[in-house]
């Protein structure tokens, strides 16, 4: 299955072959797409050209949420959510059925239409299948007290699949009133008795004490890319754990990237996706505040951020994903297509814990017999 985000006309975008026209598919790592009929490799124009190296233009939050339906920078789509793992994706043009890349249940177009911000820039695969498959198996075979039938239930076959996973990013500017208190330390002598070959003798010693003072004031923070995941079909920190992505990297949006790939399409919204990302911010925020409270210690009673200058970016990350079930549970692998990164769910084998706690405690057991004896 192939999704794709085409420019309007709302037409699906077909790449031919310049040598027999047939259809090509994106090649991680390269610049390039390539003809699984004939082998010819297709360059990607826009790749080779300024448009690889132009910045991707920043949108202005404020102005792009109060005239959404009239932008030109939306498109209408035809979702489908699965109705197993909830995840929005989109059926090509002409396609009414397929499989979700997320668990592989089949999903049916329902015909429901609705206006999607168009993503202005993504990461190519930079790691193809092969590869893919390789950190999947080698991930496999290293996991400690798995049930010993996992490998065979989690084989791979064609179940990997390459899909672009929306995410938002944000700049702001962030003006924090606080209120607080400034803790500085202090020292005291304090005298106390002990008791020493049965008589009482007194001595001394230095104690710490705190004193504290009302703190309140005015911070700023500047915030470059907050990347916040626009999916829910994955949780956030799973794909916190494939961070960091190489954002630098960045290309302008184009269709050719998706060639041969799914990409999903968000369901955090705009806004609810920055309430996400000022959640992010506030760790930042909270240690200007204590730098600014200054002292030894800080105690932040109240804080009030405004944030301004909001710009944002919709992205599209690449990512392999696959799923496999094991006592009617589902368990999903994502492995980070630019780096290799991966984060798995995986069952645990009860009996293999079990007889390793106990063997633990046999030769624990042993350890303390043979000390004993060795003290008669």
């Amino acid at each position: 299955m192939e999704i794709e985000y085409p420019h309007p006309p709302m037409s699906e975008r077909f790449f031919p072959c310049s040598s027999c026209g047939a259809k090509l598919t994106f090649t991680p790592g390269t610049d390039s797409l390539t003809c699984g009929h004939c082998g010819t490799v297709n360059a990607i124009p826009e790749a080779t050209g300024e448009l690889k190296v132009a910045a991707v233009e920043e949108l202005d939050y404020h102005s792009f949420l109060n005239n959404l339906a009239e932008q030109q920078e939306t498109v209408d789509r035809v979702e489908v959510i699965c109705e197993s793992c909830a995840a929005h994706t989109q059926l090509p043009d002409h396609h009414t059925s397929g499989k979700c890349g997320f668990c592989g249940s089949p999903i049916v177009a329902q015909g429901k239409s609705v206006k999607l911000i168009r993503p202005r820039g993504l990461l190519p695969f930079g790691i193809d299948r092969k590869k893919a498959s390789a950190t999947y198996e080698t991930w496999l075979a290293s996991l400690w007290f798995a049930p010993s039938d996992l490998k065979k239930a989690a084989f791979l076959d064609q179940s990997l699949q390459g899909i672009y996973l929306p995410y938002w990013t944000y700049d702001a500017d962030a003006t924090t009133d606080y209120t607080g208190q400034r803790g500085v330390d202090y020292w005291v002598t304090e005298t106390y008795s002990v008791t020493v070959n049965g008589r009482s003798q007194t001595r001394t010693r230095q104690v710490r004490k705190t004193r504290w003072y009302p703190a309140s004031g005015r911070v700023f923070d500047s915030f470059d890319d907050i990347l916040v995941p626009a999916t829910k079909s994955l949780a956030e920190n799973r794909l916190e754990s494939l961070e960091p992505w190489d954002l630098g990297s960045i290309a302008p949006y184009d269709d050719a990237y998706l060639a041969g790939f799914t990409a999903e399409s968000y369901s955090v919204s705009l806004d609810d996706g920055f309430g996400r990302a000022t959640v992010r911010m506030q760790p930042t925020i909270d240690r200007s505040i204590c730098r600014d409270i200054g002292g030894d210690h800080q105690i932040i009673s109240s804080k009030d951020s405004r944030y301004s200058d909001i710009t944002f970016k919709h992205l599209l990350l690449p990512v392999w994903i696959t799923a496999y079930r094991y006592n009617k549970r589902v368990f999903r692998i994502i492995i980070n297509a630019r780096t290799g990164e991966i984060s798995g769910e995986r069952p645990w084998s009860f009996w293999k814990i079990f007889f390793t706690v106990l063997a633990g405690l046999a030769v624990a057991g042993g350890i303390a017999a043979i000390v004993a004896m060795s003290q008669h």
